[in-house]
């Protein structure tokens, strides 16, 4: 028996699947493609050594943040860039 996609309900986007069962029955698709999207960098892997000590902090943010070691690490790095490129107020 062969599967059927789901239907969402109305007003929904259609999932890709479902606008590619439209395009295989030969259905004009163009109106699900806006040429409005977000352009997403790629992701570079790297490695880094930290101490116990700096893995027992970052443990302890992330579980106060209920968010991963990765996400504080990515935040912390981040706001230490962004520091960087502001310019100094001279005082």
């Amino acid at each position: 028996m062969r599967k059927t996609p789901k239907q969402n309900s109305a007003g929904a986007k259609p999932t890709a699947d479902q606008i590619a069962e439209l395009a295989t029955r030969g259905e004009d698709v163009s109106r699900f493609f806006t040429n409005e999207f977000t352009v997403v960098r790629p992701v570079q892997r790297v490695n880094i050594d930290l101490t116990h000590g700096m893995l027992r902090e970052l443990d302890a943010k992330a579980a106060r943040l209920n968010v991963s070691r990765q996400a504080v690490i990515k935040t912390l790095l981040d706001q230490a860039l962004s520091a960087e490129r502001k310019p100094k107020k001279a005082g």
